[in-house]
């Protein structure tokens, strides 16, 4: 664990207090949580790679979702429909998601040793297990390194409601957190009185409070990352691209489409960032930790993901956005297959699903297979490592180059993953 200095913590107070109070926004206090050393951010290999990852927080169950057992005792009451594709099934909770079944790659034979909801989700999202000396970086961190802006004012990475931060590549590479997709970014209007020349006039005031400080660290590398992180903060505040958070600019009948759920609202924000030059987008909707009363709980759920990802394919492909952006659905593990006593299932990692669509992926396939009861990978098992080198191979990072961590230690965004080629 890193302990701050009490200079690093006044530091970082006096920062968000001149965010809130003295600037009249709040836009920077969100981000200034997320900090870690790291080199002013390199102008990066722009391509036209995008990705949307939709992260199922709580652990969906594969019977329930992607994965039924029609045959099976362990299946429930959960009912199991004919996808588009000859004898590939769905729970009955995804219609619209059958009907487009070709479009997407069903892995079904994920697994895991992590069954600990915050160990999972960190795997997930950084291909590396937790550990106290270092944070490693999540998908819109290292797509922002390595590929650089799509845009010169929009963030290269945004996440709605959750998601892994910079890591060790630091703050320069945040992405902007979004907790509502229906606010979009909220206070970003100044009070009257505070005009472009006073806000300027009080950023220079800010940087002479600071002349001691910076004094002191000069070339400390965080200190770079947080400049850095403001001025594109600010810029942003400053444009008319900031327009590309406000989701109520869709005509009504795009609204209705994704649904109203917040899982809906993302995805359309999404859609709309992407579409204007974000490059990565993460929208997480939790409440698939289903110990209890899993059937009730998965009529909300699956038909709130149903609606809102068969939209989003639906949208990517009319705006011709499809086959430049990688769209991921993921969880942290599984469930188990057996019903427990409360009419819910419990956490299982030696078994889940997860999709790939889009950009780079062989669509209208599944790959891998479960027993016949979804207890465990049956043929052709993938670990998180695996799953997240096809990611990175079908975003074109280069998964294997090592990159070094502030304290020297060398990391690859494969880890020991090898990509599935079968997908790609």
């Amino acid at each position: 664990m890193k302990f701050l200095s009490n200079e690093e913590l006044l530091r970082r107070q006096f920062v968000q207090s001149v965010a809130k109070s003295c600037l009249g926004v709040s836009l920077l206090s969100g981000l200034d949580s997320i900090a870690s050393a790291a080199p002013a951010p390199a102008a990066g290999k722009s391509s036209g790679k995008r990705m949307i990852y939709l992260f199922m927080t709580g652990a969906m169950s594969q019977l329930d979702t992607f994965d039924p057992k029609p045959d099976s005792d362990v299946q429930g009451p959960t009912g199991v429909i004919q996808t588009r594709l000859p004898g590939v099934q769905f729970s009955e909770h995804f219609p619209k998601l059958a009907a487009a079944a070709d479009q997407l790659a069903i892995i079904r034979s994920m697994n895991s040793e992590t069954g600990a909801h915050g160990p999972g989700q960190y795997l997930m999202r950084t291909n590396y297990r937790e550990i106290a000396s270092t944070v490693h970086p999540g998908w819109g961190s290292w797509m922002h390194k390595i590929q650089g802006r799509l845009h010169p004012t929009l963030p290269a990475s945004v996440q709605v409601r959750g998601g892994q931060g910079p890591g060790y590549l630091g703050t320069a590479y945040a992405p902007v957190p979004i907790g509502d997709p229906n606010k979009g970014i909220e206070n970003t209007t100044s009070p009257s009185y505070v005009t472009d020349d006073l806000f300027d006039h009080r950023m220079k005031l800010s940087q002479s409070f600071d002349q001691g400080f910076r004094t002191r660290t000069k070339g400390n590398r965080e200190v770079a990352g947080y400049d850095e992180l403001y001025r594109d903060a600010i810029g942003l505040l400053r444009s008319k691209d900031l327009a590309a958070f406000d989701i109520m600019a869709e005509p009504e009948n795009v609204r209705e489409r994704y649904g109203s759920s917040t899982l809906g609202r993302g995805c359309l924000l999404a859609r709309r960032l992407i579409e204007q030059g974000v490059r990565f987008v993460e929208v997480s909707y939790g409440s698939w930790d289903h110990h209890n009363d899993l059937n009730a709980s998965m009529t909300e759920r699956g038909s709130a993901l149903d609606q809102a990802l068969s939209a989003l394919l639906a949208d990517l492909q009319d705006r011709g956005l499809l086959e430049d952006t990688l769209v991921v659905v993921g969880t942290e593990f599984g469930r188990k297959p057996n019903m427990n006593a409360t009419a819910g299932r419990d956490h299982h990692p030696a078994a889940y699903t997860c999709l790939l669509a889009g950009g780079g992926i062989r669509s209208g396939q599944v790959y891998g297979e479960t027993d016949d009861d979804a207890f465990y990978a049956d043929r052709d098992p993938v670990s998180v490592e695996d799953f997240n080198a096809t990611i990175g191979a079908a975003l074109g990072l280069p998964i294997e180059q090592e990159f070094f961590s502030p304290d020297g230690r060398p990391f690859t965004i494969a880890h020991h993953g090898t990509p599935i080629k079968e997908l790609l």
